[in-house]
């Protein structure tokens, strides 16, 4: 069985599917198809939003992503909002046009390319499929005769029970390591005076400082660090503490633009050590360790 460290990941996502069964699973069966033909509700699909990262990042923690694809009609305004996450991801989005009804040819076209792209790359060891019906069982079925490793990322209650018997591992998506709920839509604004409407868009337009930049890339940096935690402590429940280059590792993997030294410090350990209120740092001679703190 080769490392996370030498394994190279491949990410399959049948988008239309984890967005219909995630609506489906929050407002009731069949709600998305009802929804759609009369209108969708701002405030429900975002209380249905599917956090992408998460998904990602759950695939990195096997390994290197050696490539990503998104397979949706991207037509599809409740899967637009979500076409800059996954760019930024670098994510291929593979655009699909419904055959016929409520069926996209989804599991046709993303079993097509996964057989091709592990033939065509023998280093791809683990294939993470993000879908839960059973039409991918063939697939899965198929792959693991190749000698990779299958992991299946699935909506309760959307999950078939023979697709699970078919992989080598089945995560519902409520139970991903470092999920972010959507926040609930803040409520409509009262409307304002106009000269407090005018002081309000002088001050929206002001531009960003460096100061605040700054204090952004901090920010998504520690987000970085506790995901990448969160996710380690998931693999490996019995042991709390995890190697230091293990970390930055997991890190780079969810985002290759980190760089501690970017942020002002000399080496990782700085970096950690700068973030005790949320983590600890065990250092006993050559070897560094880093855990959460309770809480977190």
């Amino acid at each position: 069985m080769t490392s996370p460290s030498d394994s190279a990941v491949a990410v399959y996502l049948d988008f239309d599917n984890i967005v219909i069964s995630r609506y489906d699973q929050i407002h009731g069966k069949g709600s998305f198809w009802r929804d759609r033909d009369t209108g969708f509700d701002e405030a429900k699909l975002q209380k249905a939003e599917v956090d992408v990262h998460a998904i990602l990042d759950f695939a990195s923690s096997y390994g290197r992503l050696a490539l990503t694809r998104a397979y949706a009609d991207w037509s599809m305004p409740a899967n637009t909002r979500y076409k800059k996450q996954l760019v930024d991801r670098a994510v291929d989005l593979v655009q699909l046009f419904p055959a016929s009804g409520t069926k996209n040819g989804a599991d046709i076209r993303l079993s097509l390319d996964a057989l091709e792209d592990v033939a065509l790359s023998p280093a791809i060891s683990h294939v993470v499929l993000a879908a839960g019906d059973s039409d991918y069982i063939p697939l899965a079925q198929r792959l693991r005769r190749l000698n990779r490793t299958v992991i299946a990322v699935g909506v309760a209650g959307s999950v078939s029970r023979s697709l699970a018997a078919a992989v080598d591992e089945l995560v519902t998506y409520d139970n991903l390591p470092g999920l972010i709920e959507p926040a609930e839509p803040a409520p409509p604004a009262p409307p304002a005076k106009k000269a407090a409407r005018k002081t309000e868009a002088i001050s929206a337009k002001a531009p960003e400082t460096d100061d605040d930049h700054e204090k952004q890339l901090h920010r998504q940096a520690t987000r970085l660090l506790l995901r990448a935690l969160r996710l380690l402590r998931e693999k490996d429940p019995d042991d709390e503490w995890v190697h230091a280059a293990t970390v930055k590792n997991q890190m780079k993997r969810m985002d290759s633009s980190f760089n501690e030294k970017d942020l002002g410090f000399g080496s990782f350990s700085e970096f950690v050590k700068s973030r005790n209120s949320a983590v600890e740092l065990q250092e006993e001679g050559q070897v560094r360790k880093v855990r959460l703190r309770p809480g977190h």
